[in-house]
Parts: structure tokens; C-alpha cells; sequence
């Protein structure tokens, strides 16, 4: 049972911040969450098979195209939005404004 020791100095948000995270770490939600329902065996192993399967043909699409960009990567050369919201409105500046037009602003 994880449990949290209150530090000297420490505020009771920062002590309970740290316990959820060591509750995270110890796997208490998720098997909270594996537990809630009975379920068969035969529905296990079906779940622990599709889960393989899965692991499996993203392994085989990442051998085949090469690793994904790291998270945070920007492949833009000014460092806006590649794609997205902003680039389906012309970018981040410009193009379609969103709805706001330049006739209503007076200009």
C-alpha cells in the first residue's frame, strides 16, 4: 500500500500530488479498473490476443517506415503548426481568418 510521509515544509497539495503519482506508478487504477467486472476466461485471453496483435502490426509499421517524429518535433520551418486547425484555416497567420472577415473591421 503506498503511503506518503508528510516533508517539512512541505504543503499538503505537493504530498498529495506525490502520492497519486506513486499510486500511478504502482498499477493501483488500472487494476482497480481490471477488476471492476468478472470477466471469462475465454474474453481474457481474446482481449491479451487482440493486445499482442496490436503491439505486433505497430512494431511491423514502424520497421517498415522508420520511427515517428519525437514527440514536441516541429517539421515546420518557422515553427508554427505543420497541420492541424491552424493550417486547415491557410496557417497560423493569414489565409482565412476564421470567420472574421476585413469588412467588418473597417478595412
Amino acid at each position: 500500500m503506498p503511503n506518503v510521509r508528510l516533508r517539512e515544509g512541505e504543503s499538503f497539495d505537493s504530498a498529495v500530488r506525490r502520492f497519486k503519482r506513486i499510486v500511478e506508478k504502482a498499477g493501483i487504477p488500472k487494476e482497480l479498473r481490471r477488476r471492476e467486472f468478472h470477466q471469462k476466461g475465454s474474453t481474457i485471453r481474446k482481449r491479451k490476443a487482440a493486445a499482442a496483435k496490436k503491439r505486433f502490426m505497430k512494431k511491423m509499421l514502424r520497421d517498415q517506415f522508420g520511427a515517428p517524429p519525437a514527440p514536441g518535433a516541429r517539421s515546420s520551418p518557422r515553427g508554427g503548426p505543420a497541420h492541424g486547425a491552424a493550417a486547415a484555416r491557410g496557417g497560423a497567420r493569414g489565409g482565412s481568418h476564421g470567420g472574421r472577415s476585413d469588412e467588418r473591421r473597417g478595412g
